[in-house]
């Protein structure tokens, strides 16, 4: 392979206490999160819009929050964001007995969850943290970081202006993939799997109602066996290999609406997805991996408890080593590129594991702003101030 070599330099043109890479459910809770605090964070966003796989991405399901026995088990901005993702109406409503009065018996009959209209949540998710005081970057790329020794310092970006480099005192890597991690030379993990193509979009049909139609099975209980829309898998840390995933996609939905098109002559595609539908890529290896054997398990250091979508039952408390590595002091991961086994990830990879690591993420880089350190307590100190449940014990199980 040929090379060229490139002499770049890169001006400092801004300076913020935090930096929160990637715009999704992750990065909007750590960035609102570190805000809360009164911290200057810049949120830094490839496209021009925000939500991520939950917005561009169309999977607009915000999965439990909930056991499926009854019980509420995430808490925070992560239940703030599932209420504004409906404040307009739902698309689907699942679960009225949690979004009004309900009893536990009740709630056990629906989970904790809701089906949202993606660019109402996507525009009210942009004006909450404009609100707040967060600076948000579209059209911006990481694509490199500074480090003295073992510190972040800034991140080098590039958009429609140029390369710039953005200082910062600490970081959030929400950016799904484990760029930043990546980018600093530490250690990461990839989905052994890999991902199958999915291809989800919307239509209106004769009856002028709009439909999300999950085109592509993800490798979950209920599509065990099922097969999938091609036999090619994606890493989803390949350029080259993403930009051809998501023409393979576009060709399943033309078929596919071409297809309905013969039932129902005013079939129509409403919304397509304007970025890859990739679900597991790469994680940090951070300094305990959670794992599906960890139910019910107590961690002295939870940040915030998940359960699982796939099944009833399952609590998981998410123990701080899980959202950083020795190697970096100052750069926390939040959402699907936490530290988890190959297992766990189907179940931490959904949006309100994203809320709930995004909001400890926000906090870890606020306290290591301040004091230049950060602790586990540190972070449940202010999760306790905002009424936030971090162990099993405290939802009565």
């Amino acid at each position: 392979m040929a090379y060229i070599k490139e002499a770049l330099e890169t001006k400092i043109t801004h300076s913020f206490d935090v930096v929160v890479a990637g715009g999704g459910i992750a990065g909007i809770a750590a960035a609102l999160s570190s805000a809360r605090e009164g911290k200057s964070t810049v949120l830094i966003e490839p496209s021009y819009i925000l939500g991520g796989l939950a917005t561009s991405g169309l999977v607009t399901i915000y999965l439990p929050l909930c056991d499926g026995e009854g019980h509420q088990v995430s808490f925070g901005i992560c239940e703030e964001l599932i209420r504004l993702s409906v404040k307009h109406g739902y698309e689907k409503e699942d679960a009225p007995e949690w979004f009004g009065e309900g009893t536990i018996e009740e709630r056990k009959k629906h989970r904790f969850r809701a089906q949202f209209n993606p660019h109402l949540f996507a525009l009210e998710a942009e004006r909450l943290l404009l609100e707040e005081g967060v600076t948000i970057f579209y059209g911006t790329k990481v694509c490199g970081v500074g480090i003295d020794s073992d510190v972040l310092n800034g991140v080098i970006t590039e958009n429609k202006s140029g390369r710039s480099f953005i200082e910062c005192k600490a970081a959030v890597d929400a950016t799904g993939d484990a760029d930043l991690f990546d980018y600093a030379g530490d250690k990461t993990v990839l989905y052994e799997k890999q991902n199958v193509l999915a291809a989800w979009y919307y239509y209106v049909g004769k009856d002028g109602i709009q439909t999300l139609n999950p085109l592509g099975y993800c490798e979950s209980p209920e599509h065990e066996g099922k097969p999938t829309l091609i036999k090619r898998r994606f890493t989803g840390i390949d350029g080259f290999d993403n930009s051809e995933m998501v023409q393979l996609a576009h060709q399943q939905m033309l078929n596919d609406i071409i297809k309905r098109r013969e039932e129902d002559s005013k079939l129509y595609p409403s919304n397509i997805p304007s970025i890859p539908q990739l679900r597991m890529t790469r994680m940090v290896d951070g300094e305990y991996k959670l794992d599906i054997e960890d139910k019910h398990k107590h961690f002295e250091s939870s940040v915030g408890m998940i359960s699982d979508w796939r099944y009833r039952g399952p609590v998981y408390e998410v123990p701080f080593e899980a959202l950083y590595t020795k190697k970096l002091k100052n750069v926390f991961a939040a959402g699907r590129c936490i530290s988890v086994t190959q297992k766990m990830w189907d179940a931490s990879r959904v949006i309100p594991p994203c809320a709930v690591t995004g909001e400890a993420a926000g906090i870890a880089c606020a306290v290591y702003a301040d004091k230049g350190e950060v602790s586990y307590k540190d972070i449940q100190k202010v999760l306790v101030e905002r009424k936030v449940p971090l162990f099993e014990k405290e939802i009565g199980l």
